[in-house]
C-alpha cells in the first residue's frame, strides 16, 4: 500500500491545513487477504480459553490507558472533539475493555432437563470474523465498544473506520499490536469499496453511521444471510413540562444539542415545550450563550468545529431554508470562521412539520424549538418522525415522567437527563429507522457476537 498514491487525507477540522494522516485505500483484494489471516488467527483465539482472552483484553486496556493523553490529543486534532470530551472518551474506552475482559468467564449456555439418559444443553459460539464499520465522531470508543465484545467471545475483528478518523484507528491498532495475538484485530482504512469488501468476507457485521449507508450495509449483509446490526442516528426530542426547573433543563438541553458541535447520534435535535415557550426560550438562549465555543484544545471549550466544510454548509443551509419556510432563527445560523469549520450554535423556532430540521438529522450544532398545549400532544410530536433512538423529558412529576417513558417510541428514555451520553454496560439502540439488528453494549453484545447451538447427548 505504501507505493500507491494516498486515497485518504485526514485533516484537522479546526485547522484544515493540518494534515493528520495520508494513506491509500485498502483494496478489496487486500481485504480478502486480511480476512484469510483473521480467519486463521480466530480459530486459535477462540480455542485459547477465557483466561487467555481476558488477560489479553486487560492488557489492551492497560495499553490504551498508558497512552490516554496522547490518544485524547489525537482525537482533538483529527475530529475536533473538545479536549474534555476527548479525555472522557478515552477513559470510557479503557472501561469498555476492562468490562469485556471479564465477560469471557460468563456462562456460554444452559443445561436443560430431558428424558432419562439424555443431556440437553445449549452453547454459544463465536461467529468467526466480525466486520466493524465505524464513524468518525467517537473514533476510539465506538470501535472498541464493538471490537471488545467481539474479541471477548472469540471472534477476530476487521475494522473499517470512517476516513476522517483514520489516524485514530491506526494508532489504536499500533497500541494493540503485540498485546492481542497477531491477526485478530486488523484496521483496514478505506472508502466504500473497502467497507463493501469487509462485508463480503465477514461472518457478522456491525455498523454505525448514516441511514443511507446503513441501509446498504444491511442489504449487503442480509443478502449473504449473516447477522448484521446497524445504528443509523436519531432525531432526538426533549420534552419540557411546565413544572420543570427551566434553568437546569436549559443547561442540560443546550449541552446535549450543542456539545461537540451537535455531532452525536444522541444529540438533542428537537425541543418540545408544553405551554408557554417564552420562559424556556429565554433560559435556553442563556444556556447556549454560556457554552464556550472555539478551538477544541481549550480546556473550557464545549463547542468546537464541525467535521468538514460540507457540514458547515448543511447547518447554514438548513437554517436558511427553515426561515424561508416561515421559521425564525432565535440564535446562530451562520459560519463563524474562515480558518476552520466553525458554525454558531443554532436554535430555530416554529419550524414547519415537513421541513428537514423537523424530520431528519442535521449533524451539527442546531436544534428546533416548538410548543404544544398538552403532554399528549408533546408525546405525539416526539414520536412523529421516522427515528427513535433516544428521547428526554424534564419534569418534577413522576407520573408524567413514567408516562413519557412508557409511550415514547425510542430505545432509550432519559428523565431529567440529557439525550446525549450512554452507559456502556447497558443495551444501546433505537426503534424504527434508528437501529436494525440486536442491541449493542452491555450483556446484549453476547447475543449478537455469538450464535446459540443446541446439543442433545443420549447415552449410547
Amino acid at each position: 500500500m505504501s507505493d500507491r498514491m494516498p486515497d485518504i487525507i485526514s485533516v484537522s477540522p479546526q485547522r484544515p491545513d493540518d494534515i493528520v494522516v495520508t494513506v491509500a485505500d485498502v483494496t478489496p483484494e487486500e481485504v480478502a487477504e486480511a480476512a484469510a489471516v483473521a480467519r486463521k488467527a480466530q480459530s486459535a483465539w477462540a480455542a485459547s480459553g477465557p483466561a487467555a482472552r481476558s488477560a489479553a483484553l486487560s492488557a489492551a486496556a492497560d495499553a490504551v490507558a498508558a497512552a490516554a493523553g496522547e490518544l485524547a490529543a489525537l482525537v482533538v486534532r483529527e475530529v475536533g472533539k473538545p479536549a474534555g470530551e476527548a479525555a472522557g472518551e478515552i477513559g470510557r474506552a479503557v472501561a469498555i475493555l476492562r468490562y469485556y475482559a471479564q465477560q469471557p468467564y460468563d456462562p456460554v449456555g444452559a443445561v436443560h432437563d430431558g428424558p432419562a439418559g439424555t443431556l440437553l444443553y445449549t452453547r454459544r459460539r463465536p461467529h468467526g470474523v466480525a466486520g466493524l464499520i465505524t464513524p468518525w465522531n467517537f473514533p476510539i470508543a465506538i470501535p472498541l465498544w464493538k471490537a471488545a465484545p467481539a474479541l471477548a467471545f472469540g471472534n477476530a475483528v476487521l475494522l473499517k473506520p470512517a476516513p476522517p478518523a483514520t489516524a485514530c484507528a491506526l494508532r489504536l491498532a499500533e497500541l494493540l499490536d503485540g498485546v492481542l495475538p497477531a491477526g485478530v484485530f486488523q484496521v483496514l482504512p478505506g472508502e466504500g469499496a473497502t467497507g463493501q469488501a469487509v462485508i463480503e468476507h465477514a461472518d457478522v457485521v456491525s455498523f454505525t453511521g448514516s441511514g443511507a449507508t446503513g441501509g446498504k450495509v444491511v442489504a449487503a449483509a442480509t443478502a449473504r444471510n449473516i447477522p448484521v446490526q446497524a445504528e443509523m442516528g436519531g432525531q432526538n426530542p426533549a420534552i419540557v413540562l411546565p413544572d420543570a426547573d427551566l434553568t437546569v433543563a436549559a443547561r442540560s438541553i443546550a449541552a446535549a444539542a450543542m456539545g461537540f458541535a451537535g455531532q452525536k447520534c444522541t444529540a438533542t435535535k428537537r425541543v418540545v415545550v408544553v405551554g408557554d415557550p417564552a420562559p424556556f426560550r429565554a433560559a435556553l438562549l442563556t444556556a447556549v450563550g454560556e457554552l464556550a465555543a472555539g478551538d477544541p484544545s481549550g480546556a473550557s471549550v464545549a463547542v468546537g468545529p464541525v467535521i468538514d466544510a460540507g457540514a458547515v454548509d448543511k447547518v447554514v443551509a438548513a437554517a436558511a431554508s427553515a426561515v424561508a419556510a416561515g421559521a425564525t432563527v432565535v440564535t446562530g445560523g451562520e459560519k463563524t470562521s474562515d480558518d476552520g469549520y466553525f458554525v454558531a450554535p443554532t436554535v430555530v423556532e416554529n419550524v414547519p412539520a415537513h421541513h428537514l430540521l423537523a424530520t431528519d438529522e442535521v449533524f451539527g450544532p442546531i436544534c428546533t424549538l416548538s410548543s404544544v398545549d398538552t403532554l399528549d400532544e408533546a408525546i405525539a410530536e416526539a414520536n412523529r418522525v421516522r427515528y427513535g433512538l433516544v428521547g428526554a423529558v424534564y419534569t418534577r412529576d413522576i407520573g408524567a415522567a413514567l408516562q413519557v417513558a412508557d409511550r415514547l417510541e425510542a430505545g432509550m428514555v432519559k428523565i431529567n437527563a440529557p439525550t446525549s451520553g450512554v452507559d456502556f454496560y447497558l443495551p444501546f439502540g433505537g426503534e424504527k429507522q434508528s437501529s436494525t439488528g440486536g442491541r449493542e453494549q452491555g450483556k446484549a453484545a453476547a447475543e449478537f457476537y455469538t450464535s446459540v447451538h443446541t446439543v442433545t447427548l443420549q447415552a449410547g
